[in-house]
């Protein structure tokens, strides 16, 4: 016997709650029984992941942080994965987007704010495309697939960027492998008095809502959504599919840039080894639970953002691995993943053939 998967016939409404609901239930059961074993009490621990955070304007807005670089990255995932260009390599175009950022910051001086901050989120952008293009032309022009090679150009990123801070961008005054301080015309200013959000919140959002209002209402967006469901199908209708995958590479490595762009100039504001915390992986995590939609991936960025605040807390009150909130996050985005298979297919066995 041999299983297989078959597309339902229906989907009634309840079934689509229901599993995330179990989805929810088995992933709290799973952490649970992690948090135990690795010594500590689960249901404190949840407490300090959700909602601690949420119970003072420092945790809020801490969460609000951690989210920023999450909305660019996860809108840069799900408008590639609309189109069926599996990007994986979210993470590898954010550290390019640092990097022009960071050029741009130490050049900006002189500037007015007004020029130099979208100007470091334009070099992001430039940056971040740039680093698209390689795979983007591969799966275009030669059918090679894009998830090997956006993977394989994430850790060259992270090369180039050391390389830089061991050679020419050395910090000047320290001699760290750092680079010196962008200038101040192009630092993001604050939007929330007396805490670090900054305007790369607001540029994300409008990034994400950006890419909603296109892929929803425009022409260009149905185009993409039809290469991305039916490929051949498009083919037939005279679409041009692999001018539509390119095109739809470039701004997602776009948009990610930009992600970097906004750690550079609203954060850091200096390029460091650790720049990115995995923001551009975890973008993934963040598309695929919210099933790719664009308002989706704001909420979840969000949550993610609280549980990676909520896990610092917990590890430093109950002396659990400080890394559990990233298992939280694994094991949520594998139980829901399972959650959309079984939700849009069943599982028939069939005998195999003598």
């Amino acid at each position: 016997m041999r299983p297989r998967f078959v597309l339902r016939a229906e989907d009634p409404w309840w079934r689509g709650p229901l599993l995330v609901l179990l989805a929810a239930i088995v992933t709290f059961v799973v952490t649970a029984a992690l948090i135990r074993w690795s010594g500590g009490n689960p249901i404190a621990a949840f407490r300090y992941m959700f909602v601690n955070p949420l119970q003072s304007k420092f945790g809020f807005t801490e969460s609000i942080l951690s989210a920023t670089p999450l909305v660019f990255t996860g809108a840069a995932v799900a408008i590639a994965f609309r189109a069926g260009y599996w990007n994986i390599g979210a993470e590898g175009q954010l550290l390019a987007g640092t990097i022009g950022a960071t050029w741009f910051g130490l050049h900006a001086e002189g500037l007015s704010p007004i020029i130099a901050v979208p100007g470091i989120l334009v070099a992001g952008a430039v940056c971040g495309a740039m680093w698209a293009m390689v795979p983007a032309l591969l799966r275009a022009r030669l059918g090679i697939d894009e998830v090997v090679t956006t993977l394989l150009l994430n850790p060259v990123a992270l090369l180039v960027i050391t390389g830089l801070l061991n050679g020419p961008w050395r910090n000047s005054e320290t001699g760290f492998p750092d680079s010196d301080v962008i200038a101040e015309s192009a630092i993001m200013p604050v939007v929330w008095p007396d805490t670090r959000v900054h305007l790369g919140l607001v540029f994300g959002v409008v990034v994400t809502l950006g890419c909603w209002w296109f892929i929803g209402r425009m022409t260009g967006g149905l185009r993409l959504r039809v290469v991305g469901l039916a490929p051949g199908a498009a083919r037939v209708a005279g679409l041009q599919v692999e001018r539509t995958l390119l095109t739809t590479a470039l701004v997602s490595g776009g948009i990610a840039g930009m992600g970097g762009a906004s750690e550079i100039a609203g954060v850091a504001h200096q390029l460091t080894i650790g720049i990115s915390s995995g923001f551009g992986y975890t973008g993934v995590i963040v598309a695929t639970l919210a099933a790719l939609s664009f308002i989706g991936s704001l909420v979840v960025a969000l949550m993610l953002g609280i549980i990676n605040v909520g896990s610092f807390s917990a590890s430093r009150a109950l002396s659990i691995p400080s890394t559990m909130g990233e298992v939280v996050q694994s094991v949520l985005l594998i139980t829901v993943v399972a959650a959309l298979v079984i939700q849009k297919y069943r599982i028939v066995w069939k005998r195999g053939e003598a």
